[in-house]
């Protein structure tokens, strides 16, 4: 059974810095996709970072620059780094994991039960 844990969610001000885990379980990570998803109140739910299949990052425009999606298969964790963090990256923060591996299309299939980041001015 698959299971995805986040933590290190909280309430910053804005230009600080956070780092969100994602404790995964009965899962290993080669050649899947996997990703970080983030949803506001009142908003749609976001892609933020996704690493592919192949093993490249790629990063919305609104966090490139600012976030880094990295992860350590030793401890089977995924981590985002979130610098220079604005009060628009407010939101409720997903890991999540694709249930094929080699899965160009990256259909996530597994999702964690999220932690929210609160960014004040």
């Amino acid at each position: 059974q698959v299971q995805l844990v986040e933590s290190g969610g909280g309430s910053v001000q804005a230009g600080r810095s956070l780092r969100l885990s994602c404790a995964a379980s009965g899962y290993t990570f080669n050649n899947y996709c996997l990703g970080w998803f983030r949803q506001a109140p009142g908003k749609e739910r976001e892609r933020v970072a996704i690493i592919d299949s192949d093993g490249n990052t790629n990063y919305a425009s609104s966090v490139k620059g600012r976030y880094t999606f990295s992860r350590e298969d030793a401890k089977n964790t995924l981590y985002l780094q979130m610098n220079s963090l604005k009060p628009e990256d407010t939101a409720m923060y997903y890991c999540s994991a694709a249930s094929f591996p080699y899965d160009e299309t990256c259909d996530f299939d597994y999702w964690g039960q999220g932690t929210q980041v609160t960014v004040t001015s």
